[in-house]
């Protein structure tokens, strides 16, 4: 202890000579685990990444099945991509017409809008004003809900039709329908 008090500086040197390799070892300690946590995080990040791929490869069979399934049942609902867009746009307008029509309700204007393209679809729509009365509507309506390849209402205005009427007249009040149709086309 004696000698500690003799010679300070140069126990303080050793000291610190001492002190050095221990911090240098520290820093490659906590160098070494700061690399290891981001590995562990990297691992984290990326497993449920390969657990959705093994899903995948697990079930490929049936996601094939299921795909051919939508596949077919897409066929049914939307006209088929070999038909021209011109064509479907004819027989979608005329179908539509002759709807109404055996439904009892005159189609005093139709129009085919222009095709809208959106990813797999084209958009093919008609704009038709219709002149009847509610239930011949309603009837309409029902078959065009029930007719395949599917069309869709996209919008329905209907007002009462302007019809001079006289006050004993007890026929239906006939309305008229500004409405807008659309069928799909599959676009591939």
């Amino acid at each position: 202890m004696n000698w500690l008090r003799l010679h300070q500086r140069t126990a303080w040197i050793c000291g610190l000579t001492l002190l050095l390799p221990l911090a240098l070892y520290l820093n490659a300690l906590l160098g070494l685990w700061g690399v290891y946590q981001a590995a562990q995080s990297g691992i984290e990040r990326i497993e449920p990444r390969i657990a959705r791929l093994q899903g995948l490869i697990d079930y490929e069979d049936q996601l094939r099945e299921a795909s051919i399934a939508v596949d077919s049942e897409v066929l049914t609902l939307a006209y088929p991509a070999s038909e021209d867009r011109a064509t479907v746009s004819a027989n979608l307008q005329t179908n539509v017409r002759e709807i109404f029509s055996k439904a009892g309700i005159s189609v005093t204007n139709s129009q085919v809008l222009p095709v809208r393209e959106q990813r797999n679809f084209d958009y093919i729509g008609v704009k038709l004003t219709v002149t009847g009365d509610l239930p011949a509507l309603d009837e309409a309506l029902a078959g065009i809900a029930a007719y395949m390849p599917l069309i869709l209402v996209e919008s329905l205005d209907i007002y009462p039709a302007r019809a001079a009427r006289s006050r004993d007249d007890s026929e239906q009040q006939l309305i008229t329908a500004g409405l807008q149709v659309l069928s799909l086309r599959a676009a591939k």
